[in-house]
């Protein structure tokens, strides 16, 4: 199902509770009750109820987007450590200079097609890229520099393999979900507690009340929906992009 359709009935679901409450509510409130004599002190609770809650959303949004751009982050310093890889060989003799340079292009390759799609489905990283990388490490560790040029250019390319491998693992490590499910608990209790004080308030079936709670309502389901769409940087809506390794790899097809 698009994600596009989960938002939207989501949305609409939330509407629909508040609206048909309302009615069930106001059917079955007493023929005396005044909802204009709603008690000061509800309506002091149901502010600080919304204020405290919004706080709480608000930190978890900021929280969900610095992961998916920490997630970003970790393939472009993948990326451009291995650009880096491709560059600095050229110091190197033809036949080994073409070697690291093919395994560099078959990893990445692989990361931008099969790995990808597996982190994405998955939300792990592939043995065979493992495999790949550590391909690279040992065309760059294992040859033995014969002149001083090529003596110059070793040491960097082994940082920049470096490099490349810590990346790759931070990738690994943020391709999972990253919200606790007792951060969840709190948030949706949250929204039925800060939507429930909406009925504490005695809200009568006017057009104008009901709009507003259901834009209320309807609002709130939009920012959790935001948060869990946010919360797997590689999977979900606006995800972490393999642009990078494209963009400086440009004959690797996606």
């Amino acid at each position: 199902m698009p994600e596009w359709l989960v938002l939207t009935l989501a949305m609409l679901a939330a509407c629909a509770v508040v609206v048909l409450i309302t009615f069930v509510r106001h059917r079955t409130a007493p023929e005396d009750e005044d909802p204009s004599e709603t008690p000061d002190v509800i309506e002091y609770m149901t502010m600080w109820i919304g204020v405290v809650y919004a706080i709480v959303l608000g930190l978890a949004i900021a929280g969900v987007w610095e992961g998916r751009s920490a997630a970003q982050d970790h393939v472009q310093a993948e990326a451009l450590a291995l650009h880096e890889i491709s560059e600095r060989v050229r110091v190197y003799p033809a036949d080994v200079r073409d070697r690291i340079r093919d395994d560099v292009n078959t990893y990445v390759g692989h990361v931008v097609t099969t790995e990808w799609k597996t982190m994405a489905e998955h939300g792990e990283v592939t043995e065979r890229g493992t495999e790949l990388l550590q391909r690279v490490r040992e065309d760059v560790t294992d040859y033995e520099p014969r002149t001083d040029f090529e003596a110059q250019a070793y040491q960097p390319l082994v940082d920049q393999v470096t490099a490349a491998d810590q990346a790759r693992n931070a990738r690994a490590n943020s391709t999972g979900e990253t919200m606790p499910g007792v951060v969840w608990f709190g948030l949706l209790t949250g929204g039925v507690v800060t939507i429930g004080m909406v009925f504490a308030l005695q809200i009568r079936r006017t057009t104008r009340e009901l709009v507003l709670a259901g834009l209320f309502s309807a609002l709130i389901a939009f920012l959790l929906f935001l948060i869990w769409d946010f919360d797997a940087p590689y999977s979900r809506g606006v995800t972490a992009s393999a642009e990078p390794f494209l963009d400086l790899f440009p004959h690797v097809k996606g």
